[in-house]
């Protein structure tokens, strides 16, 4: 009896802290709930969606119908199916990206930062690639290796590498001078210890908030590719393919750019609420404020 008089009020006390979190908190709420949606659509997407790929010319550009929940497209393919199965290329391309320039990135500018004899040979380097626009390096890396869904990954992850160093290299330049660093180093600490114990963990909270915009940003620019036709094969369902196909039926079957349209704009919006949030909950000084 005495544990259940003990256990009971847990899930209200939770409950009333997650209303607390909610209240203070609503653009995390909001993004994530957007967010899991469509990864939720995206993971399920033989259940709840049909074939992508069939085409049957004597259903094209239907409009919307109990049978066609959001038409066809000039070939008679379900548009709900392919704006579906276009969330996983989207999801898939945007948390790569974000994966694989953070973990390069933090490489880089974990070394940079404490070791100057690398900054200034390696920077140089990255600011070489920074003044590259990424939407052109894209495009040259696309039409040297072909077009793949690896190969885009690769192309858009390369420019976002000197932005994760850089702001690394910012954050370490400013924890390396504080006192318990100095005072690990004089005890003899090795580097590796001061740079995993001491220095990386202030360089979480800034990675976390830039992987939110990294993967806003190379899901748009994946959309872009697809849409000028240099970035995954056609083949693949994927909503800058679907608007660069429907681009001509706008005025005749406007449904075939205006849903992958939204969903596009609303998984950028969703990333970018819960990135704003993220820096507000995760900055000292605007936490304190809250």
């Amino acid at each position: 009896m005495t544990v259940l008089a003990e256990t009971v009020p847990v899930l209200p006390a939770f409950g009333e802290r997650l209303r607390v979190f909610a209240r203070r908190n609503p653009t995390i709420v909001i993004g994530g709930v957007l967010l899991a949606a469509v990864a939720g659509a995206a993971v399920f997407a033989p259940v709840i969606a049909g074939d992508p790929i069939v085409f049957n010319p004597i259903n094209r550009l239907r409009p919307p119908s109990e049978e066609f929940l959001l038409g066809t497209d000039s070939l008679g393919r379900d548009v709900y199916a392919r704006t579906v199965y276009g969330a996983r290329i989207s999801l898939l391309v945007g948390l790569t990206v974000a994966a694989v320039a953070m973990v390069i990135g933090l490489v880089v500018g974990l070394a940079c930062g404490y070791y100057r004899q690398l900054d200034a040979v390696v920077m140089r380097l990255m600011d070489g690639i920074m003044a590259i626009p990424a939407i052109l390096l894209a495009i040259a890396l696309v039409s040297v290796m072909g077009a793949s869904v690896k190969v885009v990954i690769v192309a858009i992850a390369i420019p976002e590498v000197p932005r994760v160093a850089r702001l690394v290299r910012s954050v370490v330049l400013t924890v390396r001078e504080l006192p318990y660093v100095e005072a690990a180093r004089a005890n003899g600490s090795r580097v590796r210890k001061i740079l995993w114990r001491h220095i990386l963990p202030s360089t979480i909270p800034p990675l976390i908030v830039q992987a939110t915009y990294i993967c806003a940003s190379a899901i748009l620019v994946e959309a872009g590719l697809s849409f000028l036709g240099a970035g995954t094969p056609p083949e693949f369902p994927t909503w800058g393919n679907m608007i660069a196909q429907s681009r001509l039926y706008l005025a005749t079957a406007p449904w075939t750019i205006f849903v992958p349209g939204t969903c596009l704009a609303l998984v950028v919006l969703a990333i970018n609420l819960l990135g704003d949030g993220l820096r507000d909950r995760l900055d000292p000084r605007l936490a304190r404020r809250m």
